[in-house]
């Protein structure tokens, strides 16, 4: 098997809250975990389960209070461990009077590119995440969005094999999440490696090979989508037009739970144990109209409600999100 891109065992951070009598507050407790190449990873927790404390400890801007963690083998303490890494931090701070080709530039030539190599670099990042055309604008003057974009691209700028997302989506309107996710994926063609943090499950749901479930500083699930969402029917909702009461009443003896959207407008819920269709039948019968029947499958985010629930707290500070 090819070495783990990321290796963390045990891994564990408290932080001392409180002036006067400072105590320990566990931001992580014991996380362990292995990220292969190639894999779109997906970090996901209510606020202070610890996403961001564990990215921040594989960056090496926060230590551990106790346990491992490698990058490509290599313990990240070793400033070596992250030449292959780039990353996006939850909020990122950008030099605001360097335009947004200056900006990448600077980055490029701090990752050991030349000068003319950086600006080309920058050039094809700035149209790949769709700031092409702001490309001269002092960082200051661009939106929340455009500047999520533009620490999207610095976190390419020297062509990493792993890249680290801490909330990538936030701030992006529906075009900017549909770009950034076609970029996630785009990378993973590329054969890089892409571990992010969020909070919109249905990216995860749509990008991840693998996901990460945390709470209160714990690891509650890990798995692939087949292995933590169970995809069997466990309903099926049928919309029908143009009912009667008759109609209706002759639904729920059948078992259907009925919904009433509308006069002669209702939708009907399904067991998944009982077949839909003798319930079709009866509703075509009586003259009414079968808009649409889906079938009702557990999602990710039923089993991240599964895990979560209970087990929030109360967060200090946003530092040990």
């Amino acid at each position: 098997m090819p070495e783990p891109v990321i290796a963390v065992d045990r891994l564990t951070k408290d932080y001392p809250v409180g002036f006067w009598r400072p105590r320990p507050y566990r931001a992580l407790d014991g996380l362990s975990l292995t990220v292969s190449p190639g894999e779109v990873f997906g970090c996901l927790g209510p606020n202070g389960a610890g996403k961001s404390t564990t990215l921040k400890i594989l960056m090496g801007l926060v230590a551990p209070t106790s346990g491992t963690a490698h990058l490509f083998g290599l313990p990240v303490a070793n400033v070596a461990s992250r030449r292959r890494v780039g990353f996006l931090p939850e909020n990122p701070v950008l030099y605001d009077y360097l335009t947004g080709e200056e900006l990448l530039a600077y980055f490029g030539q701090l990752c050991g590119l030349r000068p003319a190599d950086a600006r080309a670099r920058g050039t094809i990042l700035l149209d790949r995440v769709g700031l092409g055309a702001e490309r001269r604008m002092a960082v200051r003057r661009y939106s929340k969005g455009m500047v999520q974009r533009l620490g999207v691209a610095q976190a390419l700028v020297q062509d990493p094999d792993l890249v680290i997302l801490d909330e990538p989506m936030s701030g992006l309107d529906p075009i900017g999440r549909r770009d950034v996710r076609a970029l996630i994926l785009s990378l993973r063609d590329e054969g890089k490696t892409v571990v992010f943090s969020s909070h919109i499950l249905s990216d995860a749901e749509t990008l991840c090979s693998r996901v990460a479930i945390l709470a209160a500083g714990r690891l509650q699930a890990l798995g692939s989508m087949t292995e933590l969402v169970e995809f069997s029917v466990r309903a099926w909702e049928m919309l029908l037009d143009g009912t009667s009461p008759a109609l209706e009443a002759r639904l729920r003896e059948a078992g259907a739970t009925l919904t009433v959207l509308a006069a002669g407008r209702i939708q009907a819920h399904i067991p998944g144990a009982q077949a839909p269709e003798p319930l079709l039948q009866l509703a075509s019968a009586a003259g009414a109209r079968v808009l649409s029947l889906q079938p009702v499958r557990e999602t990710l985010e039923d089993v991240f409600l599964k895990h979560v629930e209970g087990k929030r707290r109360d967060v200090p500070g946003a530092e040990v999100a």
